[in-house]
């Protein structure tokens, strides 16, 4: 008896470890098989409560993802079993079939996470749906961490993605990569979330179980293999390598965010920033123009030694204007124009945008710098205040901080 409790901690321990890591792959390939999503959700659910009786008792098993997987499945089944009382002969047909497929243990594919992000991602959902939808089931957030991401009430999110798997229900989206013809409908959303899907563990600074940064790319490398002739998709995975690469040197040993352009370069992994330069050299190659392309070329360009390219950077923010022309966009490039020489303009730019950015950081943050490189360091010095009370992290707070201190007013 006395070793009974540390051993369940131990064992509810690896059951969370296992759901935490693997919950996008069980469910895609749970949601492959049985066709709904609240279906797989509810019986991953019951096969993780299982798993602590049974681990509890008979120790881990050899493979726990694969028993995680083979349990839901037969837990589905239950559930459409006790579901549905008095079947029609097409239910009955479909019982049946999972039934027999269940005697051939269910294998987790590598690319039904990508089919689940393309079922996310069909151009019936909205947008927003369609993001959310993908960050819950693939890559395992929880409704509150997605509502925050979205500035929503858990309440708000967790309706919002109620409704969406309940459309892909009733309308029978498919499950499936779609066919060449239908790419230009879906491919645009499908590179952003698994952008996002990057961005989000980036900027989170996600090194733990559930890296989102490496699920992101692990994605756009298997996306890359499936279309290689994909310009768009080849740019969107450079663009995750170069972004990768920095993050050895992007915090510094005090904890504070260290701009690109001061960053200690010999920390960026060669082999990693090779790759992505040549990925994004082939893309160039095939005269396809995008702009996850432009984004790829202008992380390139902010990586130059011995100084950025400012002065290229900001022909390419000129093209990217031509695919997105957006607030957040224009806010980079007035960036950069304030790195070409050009403050004054940069600034009259920035008050352009205020309307359309009051609540976002990166607007005081960027504002504060140009009028500190102006001279006006009364005024940096107050909108540099804003810029920290809005930061997403310690080291974003730590960085601006040490810019206010710097400040002789």
């Amino acid at each position: 008896m006395k070793n009974a409790a540390p051993k369940a901690i131990a064992v509810n321990r690896l059951v969370e470890h296992v759901m935490r890591q693997n919950r996008g792959r069980l469910l895609a390939g749970l949601i492959t098989r049985l066709g709904d999503f609240q279906l797989a959700e509810d019986a991953l659910q019951e096969a993780s409560v299982s798993a602590l009786k049974h681990w509890g008792r008979s120790g881990p098993p050899h493979d726990p993802v694969a028993w995680l997987m083979k349990v839901s499945f037969r837990k589905g089944i239950d559930l459409i079993r006790d579901r549905q009382r008095e079947l029609r002969k097409s239910d009955a047909i479909r019982i049946e079939a999972l039934a027999d497929a269940e005697s051939k243990t269910p294998q987790i594919i590598p690319d039904e996470r990508l089919r689940l992000i393309f079922a996310c991602c069909h151009p019936m959902l909205e947008e927003k749906s369609r993001v959310a939808l993908t960050l819950r089931t693939v890559c395992g957030l929880t409704t509150r961490e997605i509502a925050a991401a979205f500035l929503d009430s858990e309440q708000t999110m967790g309706q919002r993605l109620s409704r969406a798997k309940a459309k892909i229900k009733s309308k029978g989206l498919c499950f499936a990569v779609p066919e060449p013809e239908e790419w230009d409908t879906r491919l645009g959303t499908v590179l952003s979330t698994l952008y996002l899907i990057f961005t989000s563990g980036y900027v989170n600074e996600d090194t733990g179980p559930r890296d989102l940064c490496q699920e992101g790319i692990f994605l756009a490398r298997l996306l890359n293999e499936l279309r290689p002739n994909e310009a768009e998709i080849k740019g969107a995975l450079a663009l995750m390598l170069l972004t990768d690469a920095r993050r050895p040197a992007r915090v510094d040993a005090h904890g504070a965010i260290v701009p690109v352009e001061d960053q200690d370069h010999r920390l960026w992994p060669e082999d990693i920033v090779a790759e992505a330069r040549k990925i994004l050299e082939n893309a160039v190659r095939q005269l396809q123009p995008g702009p996850f392309q432009i984004k790829a070329a202008i992380s390139d360009c902010h990586m130059a030694r011995p100084t950025p390219d400012w002065p290229q950077m900001a022909l390419l923010y000129g093209s990217l204007w031509v695919f997105e022309p957006t607030p957040v966009v224009a806010l980079n490039w007035a960036v950069v124009l304030a790195e070409t020489g050009q403050a004054e303009l940069a600034l009259q730019r920035l008050d352009e945008l205020q309307s359309s950015l009051s609540n976002f950081q990166p607007w005081y943050a960027a504002r504060a710098h140009i009028l500190e490189k102006l001279g006006r360091t009364s005024e940096a010095h107050t909108v540099y205040r804003t810029a920290i009370q809005l930061a997403p992290n310690d080291a974003s707070r730590k960085l601006l901080s040490r810019k206010v201190q710097a400040i002789t007013i």
